[in-house]
């Protein structure tokens, strides 16, 4: 037996045992008699006591010890003279009766210990070291306890957890597939799945009425600190449900992690269709932690307070669209510039920024006063209900383009104001997204979920009239600004998929080679159904108060898509390439 007891259990009801514990040396520390290990492992960490007096042997034993040297030791446990607050541990030590080196070590690169000195590049290479550290394994144990929580749920809700194949068929929709090369089919390609979707369908048609998978998927497109290569979605689908029912079987699971994880109880969350998120907000993914919605001072065929006035960039503008930062009218010069700088990033693509200050009696100061007199800004004031104290902030130019900038500029705005407190959370349910979107350079219409999703019941009849006004029968949940995930209610008539796939500019002949299978499948009595998939990196990074996922996955790559531990992509050798004819 290496240990009687992990190195975060033993407390004062012990003090007498004699135990045996087993780890790695976090540090060593030998006075002139006397000398002191903390011994850790994934449990937590207990102090070692050596002492002359006791046995010399052992004590020039433990003046031998490394960092991250494997040990064995077994002794008695006794109350510690000077006790440490700070371990689960502190109150006690093992009096050390006997030492085993079980293995020795090279010192580490970098040290392991919770605020460590070393950069990401190198904790990424020696990863195996970097999972020592405390603050990276309670992430993993945050990870594992929401995944159990999250099957703990869905079995009790009856979902069947089925497993589907990781080599599949390539399909032209989406992110980029990696594939892999297939030595028994010449010349014949495999691709790893970006979504179990298609087999998630027909387990449906199967009468697994409702599935779940917590399942790796793949995608080979840039990265972000938010994305890898290979990812881990919650994969969920039902029959015989609408939307209505999804939203609440899932509502209340995040309701349950909640609960569990944070100890935050919900009650209903709020909804908004797309439509609404992208005139108030400028995203699919609000922010709603804090207000500063969207006014529109001129809109297409909707107001217009700014135009006649001799300023040309509102004169020439399809929209002039603003923001209210509350109690921001202190912002110095300095400030604003940093602002315009921001949003003249090539990333966001302004061509400047108007500002309007609500001094603390009332006047008015703005950035255009030789246009716009007082009586002018004041109706910019009352139009976005700004008050003595606030700043308004303004963009100007295309519609959509105008919004998707104004909303940079308000998550930083926000986030300047400590407005975006990664301790708060709020969820939203994002619905009626367009079913389609129109790709100029290709002249075609796109999914904008995927071509299994039915459009909404009441846009039927526009499928073959008016394709772009025609709603999705879709749903994303958005927590503070991230896309958590989402899903939709899924086509299940052969005659409505066939037409979708026409809209998409699917010829019968493609049609039939990429999803045959499915067209067939629907063709022996498939139900209603829909579902969802939620993105399970990016749930554990937002429990975990990270921006990255990285840090709540065991191994993952780094922004070049590399392994650098195992130093992958790789080149083959030449007799792979051979046998695979390549």
């Amino acid at each position: 037996m290496y240990r009687s007891h992990t190195c975060g259990e033993l407390r004062a009801s012990q003090i007498g045992e004699t135990v045996t514990l087993a780890g790695w040396v976090a540090k060593a520390r030998v006075m002139g008699s006397m000398a002191f290990v903390d011994i850790r492992d994934r449990y937590g960490v207990t102090q070692l006591a050596f002492n002359e007096n006791y046995s010399k042997e052992l004590l020039e034993k433990a003046a031998t010890l490394g960092r991250e040297f494997v040990i064995q030791a077994i002794g008695k446990v006794a109350e510690r003279s000077a006790k440490n607050a700070n371990m689960e541990t502190g109150d006690i030590e093992i009096v050390v009766e006997e030492l085993t080196i079980l293995n020795e070590s090279k010192t580490p690169p970098f040290t392991i210990e919770t605020e460590t000195d070393g950069g990401d590049d190198i904790r990424m290479q020696y990863r195996y070291l970097d999972l020592r550290r405390d603050v990276v394994r309670k992430n993993l144990e945050m990870r594992h306890n929401l995944a159990q929580s999250i099957r703990g749920y869905l079995s009790a809700q009856q979902f069947l957890e089925v497993e589907t194949p990781v080599l599949i068929k390539s399909t032209p929709e989406g992110a980029r597939d990696f594939v892999v090369p297939s030595r028994l089919n010449k010349g014949q390609w495999y691709a790893l799945p970006q979504s179990p979707q298609t087999f998630k369908q027909l387990l449906m048609v199967s009468g697994f009425d409702r599935y779940f998978q917590i399942v790796k998927c793949f995608r080979d497109e840039d990265l972000r600190a938010d994305r890898q290569p290979e990812f881990t979605q919650i994969d969920c689908e039902m029959s015989f449900v609408e939307r209505e029912d999804i939203i609440q079987t899932f509502e209340g699971m995040m309701k349950q992690l909640f609960k569990d994880v944070k100890g935050i109880e919900f009650d209903a969350f709020p909804r908004m269709t797309y439509a609404d998120a992208m005139k108030f907000y400028g995203s699919d993914k609000p922010d709603i932690r804090f207000g500063m919605p969207f006014v529109e001072l001129k809109s297409p065929g909707g107001v217009d307070l700014t135009s006649g006035k001799g300023f040309v960039v509102f004169d020439n503008a399809e929209a002039v669209i603003g923001v209210c930062a509350t109690g921001a009218s202190g912002y110095t010069r300095k400030q604003i510039d940093a602002l315009t700088d921001y949003v003249k990033r090539p990333q966001i693509g302004a061509t400047g920024l108007i500002y309007c200050r609500v001094e603390a009696d009332g006047s008015l100061k703005s950035s255009v006063d030789k246009f716009y007199d007082a009586e002018a800004l004041l109706q910019w004031q009352k139009a976005m209900k700004a008050q003595p104290g606030d700043l308004m902030l303004i963009l100007a130019g295309g519609l959509e383009k105008t919004r998707k900038q104004l909303n940079e500029l308000r998550l930083l705005v926000g986030s300047e104001l400590g407005l975006r407190n990664a301790g708060e959370f709020k969820p939203l349910w994002v619905v009626d997204f367009p079913l389609l979107e129109w790709d100029e350079d290709h002249n075609r219409f796109h999914a904008m979920h995927h071509p299994f999703t039915s459009p909404l019941p009441e846009d039927r009849n526009l499928m073959q009239s008016d394709p772009g006004q025609v709603r999705a029968n879709a749903y994303d949940l958005v927590i503070n600004g991230v896309e958590i995930g989402g899903g939709s209610i899924r086509i299940f008539d052969k005659k409505l998929q066939s037409e979708m796939f026409d809209l998409l500019g699917f010829t019968k002949e493609e049609a039939q080679y990429q999803f045959g299978f499915l067209m067939n499948a629907f063709e022996y009595g498939a139900p209603p159904h829909g579902g969802l998939a939620l993105g399970f990196d990016r749930l554990c990074s937002m429990f975990g108060g990270s921006d990255s996922i990285r840090d709540f996955i065991a191994f993952p790559k780094n922004n070049s898509g590399r392994d650098v531990m195992i130093d992958a992509p790789s080149i083959l050798s030449a007799a792979q390439l051979k046998d695979l004819e390549l």
